[in-house]
């Protein structure tokens, strides 16, 4: 069955590359956390191949850590990656809901509308992992909205220590609320059509997480280079 569905949506090696990355953002592989070719290949179902060339891929975004004498490890959130991540993500993103205003139709606007409603039934269920995926989500509607789907896909290939302190942050209980809120808030200008607002609003949005790093170091003083 793994091996179908890999067929079917991707290469295997995306597969695992995207199966290994989930759960470091996620928090399921802490870091330091050592990890072989043969663990994951019979965990996955797949052969040793194309785990080697995922581990590298990962390796290549700061994710791991490979160690030819001690083995491959879970490498620890680098903060100015996190800030690099976090500049390129709010410069794109301005202009994106910049470009928003105006143009999208009334489908768009409903897609982004029934998002925030899952958002808001996920913070009363206080699901963080379902938030998560509901923000990326959100996100990503705003790229497709505007033909701009090739620019999301090389944002998160750069995002990944930036997700993984946003996870961290969720998983503490923070922001949920303003998070939401400032959801609401670019909604609401996309709709009025007031580039300004939203721009200044996405750029709030996406420094929330300069406000967090310092306690997130305190609390999970382990994960953090």
């Amino acid at each position: 069955m793994t091996k179908l569905r890999t067929r079917v949506n991707g290469s295997t090696r995306d597969y695992v590359y995207e199966t290994i990355k989930k759960q470091i953002i996620n928090g399921e592989l802490e870091p330091e956390t050592k990890i072989s070719e043969n663990e994951i290949a019979t965990k996955l179902n797949v052969s040793r191949t194309p785990v080697r060339e995922a581990f590298l891929k990962l390796a290549e975004e700061g994710l791991l850590g490979i160690y030819p004498q001690s083995g491959t490890f879970v490498a620890k959130i680098d903060l100015e990656l996190v800030e690099e991540g976090r500049f390129i993500r709010e410069n794109i993103e301005k202009a994106i809901v910049r470009e928003a205003c105006g143009t999208f139709d009334q489908d768009q606007l409903i897609e982004l509308e029934k998002n925030l409603v899952m958002q808001e039934l996920c913070l009363e269920k206080g699901s963080t992992s379902s938030l998560f995926e509901l923000d990326e989500a959100f996100h990503q509607l705003l790229f497709e909205g505007c033909n701009k789907i090739y620019s999301l896909k090389i944002i998160r290939e750069m995002n990944s220590h930036f997700d993984r302190v946003r996870m961290l942050s969720l998983a503490s209980n923070h922001n949920w609320d303003v998070i939401l809120s400032q959801h609401k808030a670019i909604f609401q200008y996309i709709s009025e059509n007031e580039p300004d607002l939203a721009e200044e609003v996405m750029a709030q949005h996406l420094k929330l997480v300069n406000f967090e790093k310092e306690e997130l170091k305190s609390r999970y003083p382990g994960y953090f280079k």
